[in-house]
């Protein structure tokens, strides 16, 4: 089976997945993946270099990330450039290690999505499992978390799919507002009902 784990900034997503990952569930981790493939010499920065010319490296060959950021932060035509080239490379890497840990034996693999609804990844995965928060609990954290303003974490907030629309398209979600011991609680229980335990 393989199990997508998705949410909203802030929900608690990266939580969940260092729950099962101490479990023993085999991680596929896109954010991992989106920075591995970007590492100095890689032919998808080479490309990323070639499309935005020579402000995308730094001195010493690796991605100038703000500088890119800045390339296209409200740009959408500069984003979409981005998007062509990193996606395609992302999922095909994403697919990669699935099926290595597949062919390794693994019966469960956790594919780590930020973006599974976004960018209309459900056909990779058997189940979808949404981590969820309260808005309020949401945005109290991520400007904890992020040192930003009300203002700064309502644009972040606004800018992704409501989690409400992303809970309705799930299997199962994980209410993350509680204490650590009741969102393993919650997980715990969904492993069961899925028969997915180690």
């Amino acid at each position: 089976m393989i199990i997508g784990l998705t949410g909203s900034i802030a929900t608690g997503k990266s939580t969940v997945a260092n729950m099962l990952r101490a479990k023993g569930f085999p991680i596929v981790d896109a954010d991992v993946i989106s920075r591995e493939i970007v590492e100095p010499g890689s032919p998808v920065l080479k490309e990323i270099s070639e499309a935005f010319g020579e402000g995308a490296l730094r001195e010493d060959g690796t991605m100038n990330r703000e500088w890119i950021g800045a390339r296209i932060f409200g740009d959408e035509t500069e984003r979409q450039k981005l998007n062509r080239i990193m996606h395609p490379a992302v999922r095909k890497e994403m697919l990669r290690q699935k099926d290595e840990w597949l062919g390794k034996g693994a019966q469960i693999v956790i594919m780590d999505i930020p973006l599974l609804f976004e960018s209309k990844l459900q056909h990779f995965v058997d189940k979808i499992l949404v981590v969820s928060a309260s808005p309020k609990v949401q945005k109290e954290r991520l400007m904890a978390r992020n040192h930003l303003t009300e203002e700064e974490a309502d644009d972040r907030i606004h800018s992704q799919l409501p989690i409400a629309e992303k809970e309705s398209g799930a299997d199962a979600v994980i209410y993350n507002d509680g204490t650590l011991k009741e969102t393993e609680k919650q997980l715990d229980q969904i492993l069961i009902e899925w028969q997915a335990q180690f």
